[in-house]
């Protein structure tokens, strides 16, 4: 019997589950699992997840006391639910899960770090190791070099909202454990610009995810390529080989039901064979190519921009729920 794509592609790559929803997980097994603010948001306001939601708000206003505003409460809370997810992850994926660092300090490289070594002290309050925990952190100029600090100190990063080569090149140099170019959002931005549709490998974002890659092949970077933000699984299956890919669970469920044959399009032995031109890269580089890479330019700051408003509607969730049980406690 022919098999599913999803099997065929577990065969050549690490699938990971890119949600917030832990009976999706369930369902699908997953070697890691990935996590953004929007993904955490929904998966706040589900029903399944009040519990947990609850429980963190309330720690959180233990943790500060009554004199705390619910501000600051809701602001704690939500550091905090990142982690309470991601422990809930680790209890099903046997990888790793990616939990990410306030997108509002994308340009702030202390605070960055800062922030990752809190995530990690509380995994390890819980007794994960870190070989099971990714700090999500912004692929800023500034992110990379707090990236840098982190993976010396045994802290493992993947640099998210990458779109460009040269972000993906300095975080390399940077000797970052993992990247997340974003495939879709470069589809979206060049299908806006053109007006064209795009298939196959013509899509952008499948191009610029297949660069990456043969550019670490060929150069024999330890930094791992996971494909993410997929809008169809006609771009995951141009990119089968790539070292990991984190996918929706609506696609990974389309992928299930779907039997066709999955060649290999990503090969690290055909890469290193390729004829590509070395880019050093500095500040001046990262900041002229990124200026001259407007689909980069314009993704990262929406990315940004898009990751904080997330956050501000969490912790204004956060607040009003943390309103409700307080008046619930009152009575």
């Amino acid at each position: 019997m022919a098999k599913n794509l999803l099997e065929q592609l577990r065969a050549m790559t690490v699938v990971v589950a890119d949600t917030g929803d832990i009976e999706a997980m369930e369902k699908f097994r997953p070697q890691d699992a990935t996590t953004n603010p929007s993904l955490i948001t929904a998966a706040a306001q589900l029903p399944q997840y009040q519990s947990i939601v609850d429980g963190v708000l309330l720690e959180a206003r233990k943790e500060l006391g009554t004199a705390a505003d619910e501000a600051k409460v809701a602001n704690l809370a939500f550091r905090r639910l990142a982690i309470a997810f991601g422990k809930k992850i680790l209890a099903i994926v046997p990888g790793r899960v990616s939990t990410e660092v306030d997108a509002r300090l994308s340009f702030d490289t202390e605070a960055t770090i800062a922030q990752a070594r809190e995530i990690i002290a509380q995994y390890d309050a819980a007794g994960i190791g870190r070989e099971r925990v990714l700090v999500k952190i912004a692929s800023t100029w500034e992110g990379i070099c707090a990236a840098e600090v982190l993976e010396k100190e045994g802290i493992h990063c993947n640099l998210t909202l990458l779109f460009g080569l040269h972000q993906a090149i300095a975080c390399a140099e940077a000797r970052v454990t993992l990247i997340s170019p974003f495939v879709g959002r470069i589809l979206d931005w060049y299908k806006k610009e053109t007006g064209k549709e795009y298939a196959g490998a013509d899509d952008p974002g499948v191009h610029s995810v297949t660069t990456v890659y043969n550019y670490y092949k060929k150069f024999g970077y330890k930094t791992q390529v996971m494909g993410a933000s997929f809008r169809n699984i006609g771009e995951i299956r141009e990119l089968a080989g790539c070292d990991l890919l984190t996918i929706s669970p609506q696609l990974l469920a389309e992928l299930e039901a779907t039997e066709a044959e999955l060649p290999r399009k990503l090969d690290p032995e055909a890469a290193k064979g390729m004829t590509i031109e070395k880019i050093a890269m500095d500040r001046a580089t990262f900041d002229r190519m990124h200026a001259e890479d407007r689909m980069a330019t314009d993704k990262l700051k929406e990315g940004i921009e898009g990751f904080s408003a997330a956050l501000e509607k969490l912790e204004a969730l956060l607040s009003r729920r943390l309103t409700e049980l307080e008046a619930v406690g009152t009575r």
